[in-house]
This record gives C-alpha cells, structure tokens and sequence, in this order.
C-alpha cells in the first residue's frame, strides 16, 4: 500500500484481534504459506489500513475508522465490489480478492486487495529525491492525466456499468454532504458555512457528463514509482467510487491544487505540495484535462468550491469523532484550524 516507512506498529487504540482473522484469511486467500504478522500504514485520516504478511506475501486490510459513521462512507462492501474488477478497465486500481461482512472476525466489515509498492507523496514532497521544476511538472501532469484515464475508462469493461445513480448526481452530492456538516457540526463550527452551502446550490450547474468517479481523488490517494515519482503505481480508497459528473472529481483536485501565492491557512487547510516550482497551475490543471478528456469545463470554478466545501466536511466528520473522544489519535487536533482555512477560501472563492 505504501512504502515501508509509513508502516507503523498497530495504534493501541486500533488494534485488530487476531486470533479468528488469520485462519480465516489462510482459507481464503490465494496466498497464504509462511508465518503471519499484522502492522498498520500509518498515514491516512479516515479508513483503518493494515499490512497483512504471511511469509513473504503481502496483503493490505482495509476496515472503517472506530466509531460512529456517516452513512454511506467508509464502505467496504462498495470497495470490494470497485476493485474486485476495475483493474480490468483502469490497471492502476489494485485487486481485491476478499470481503468479510461478519462482524465477528474483528469487530467489522473488512476486505483484503493486492499490495502495490510505491511512495505515498503527501503535505510535502518527500526527502530523497532531487525535486527539479522539470520532475514536478511531470508528477503534476501525471496527476491529471491519470485522472482522464479515469475518467475515460469504460464502467462495463469492469462489470460498473450500473454502479451508482448518475441522473441527479449533483443535487444529491450537496445536499448529503450539507446534512453531513449540520450532523458532525460542534458548537465552535464556522457559521459561514450556511452561506457556502446556499451559494451552491444556487448556481448548480447541469451536469453534461458521466464517468466513473473515484470522489476522493488526490496526489496522497496515489503510489507513485520510487525511482520515477512522475509515473503512478496505483490509486488507493475506492470506498466512495460511483458514477456520476466527474467534474466533480476535478474539482475536488483543485481544492487540494495549492499554488505559490495561496494564503498559508489555504494550504494548510489541505493542499497538495502543488505550490512547489514547477507544477502545472490550477488554470492548467483544468485546460489539460479538458484537452484529454473533450469535456466541458466551463463551470470549474463552481466545482473547485463545492470540492473545497466537501473537504471542509470530511476533516469535521473526522475531528468531531476526535472531540467526542472516539479516536486518541492527536493529528486530529488541529482539524479546527484546518477547518477554518478551509471555509475562509471558500468565502473567498464564492467572493462572500
């Protein structure tokens, strides 16, 4: 799933029980030969990921965070049933080969996929590689055009051709994720929030096409090759996969999109190292895949707030669960400030 520097000994506090997990993974696995050992990625914010060993192989168990969840998210049944066969249709989606809905095995759905090996690249480009302008323009294209690929994959070659509802995508979009904020919502949430959410939805655009989507899509959402960062290994969490507008997705990568000049609270609200010499700007980034995929970008701007607008939603599910004592893990901390970052640059985006 990741690079062995971001495998961790398991959190105390998301420890999995291994006593009926390992019989059961040894009789349905296709590899399971060798002593078993169970260790945690250590990165990511939401999901539960686990690198399952047995002997040599190497798996990656994936399970929902501790604690209440907002329906519809963290679904591992949808997952599985994403990966299971859309390496058929975009090779970069890892295979799942098993899922496990009985909740007495560790407390939870879970399910098993390959592990790919690659460099997870997050807040900031990592040590060890000569970043040049010239590298980071081809992981910043790279980015874009494996979001095409997605986008222009056939759903039918992997068996999705009825995955999800596209007629009225985005009407259901906003308005599920404007309940999600009012229910994860603490008493020191931004007030500026319910003019976001009615700026929206006045100017919902008509949605002129459909795509598989992978609703969650960014550069710490992807392997990239140790020793060729511009070229991709895999894309991660599927759990959010449907059909629908993708440019959707493409507005929710511009809201991660920073650029040089961006108010430091923007990027650390949530930003790819995009704001590095060198990477395409967010002009660019909607001119190239227009260009790849033929598809209208005319209403961006609204797709890059309402993406910024979700990510504002997905860190207050998160830090709500930290403030309610549902998860010790401290990263969470400084949700509130992210938070805050993020809804000042949708203000700012909606010129509120």
């Amino acid at each position: 799933m990741a690079a062995d520097r971001e495998v961790i000994e398991v959190r105390s506090d998301e420890r999995v029980e291994t006593e009926r997990l390992e019989p059961y993974l040894r009789e349905r696995l296709p590899e399971t030969r060798g002593a078993f050992s169970l260790a945690q990625f250590g990165g990511g914010h939401a999901n539960l990921t686990y690198l399952i060993r047995f002997g040599a192989h190497e798996y990656v168990l994936r399970r929902p965070p501790l604690g209440p969840v907002a329906p519809g998210s963290h679904d591992m049944k949808r997952e599985h049933r994403v990966l299971k066969d859309l390496w058929r249709a975009f090779p970069l989606a890892p295979q799942s080969y098993l899922l496990c809905d009985d909740h007495s095995i560790i407390g939870a759905d879970f399910h098993v996929m390959e592990r790919r090996h690659g460099i997870a690249i997050r807040t900031e480009l990592p040590d060890g590689i000569d970043w040049t302008p010239e590298l980071n323009a081809g992981v910043g294209n790279m980015i874009i055009d494996v979001l095409a690929a997605l986008h222009k994959a056939d759903p039918n070659q992997a068996g999705l051709g009825n995955l999800g509802r596209p007629d009225g995508f985005l009407d259901r979009q906003l308005s599920g994720w404007a309940k999600r904020w009012d229910a994860a919502r603490d008493d020191d949430a931004p007030d500026a929030m319910r003019g976001i959410i009615s700026f929206l939805e006045r100017g919902l655009p008509e949605s002129l096409h459909v795509s598989l989507l992978h609703n969650d899509f960014k550069l710490d959402n992807m392997l990239v090759a140790a020793d060729d960062p511009g070229r991709a290994v895999a894309v991660l969490d599927w759990d959010m996969c449907t059909r629908g507008d993708p440019l959707a997705d493409l507005g929710y990568t511009l809201a991660f999109w920073g650029e040089a000049g961006d108010d430091p609270a923007w990027i650390k609200g949530a930003s790819m190292p995009t704001w590095n010499e060198g990477f395409p700007t967010r002009d660019d980034v909607v001119q190239r895949y227009a260009t790849a995929t033929g598809f209208d970008c005319t209403h961006a701007d609204w797709y890059h707030l309402f993406g910024t607008f979700k990510i504002a939603v997905i860190l207050q599910q998160i830090y709500i669960r930290y403030l309610r004592g549902q998860t010790q893990d401290q990263r969470f901390a400084v949700f509130g400030e992210r938070i805050a970052g993020l809804v000042d640059k949708a203000r700012s985006l909606a010129k509120l």
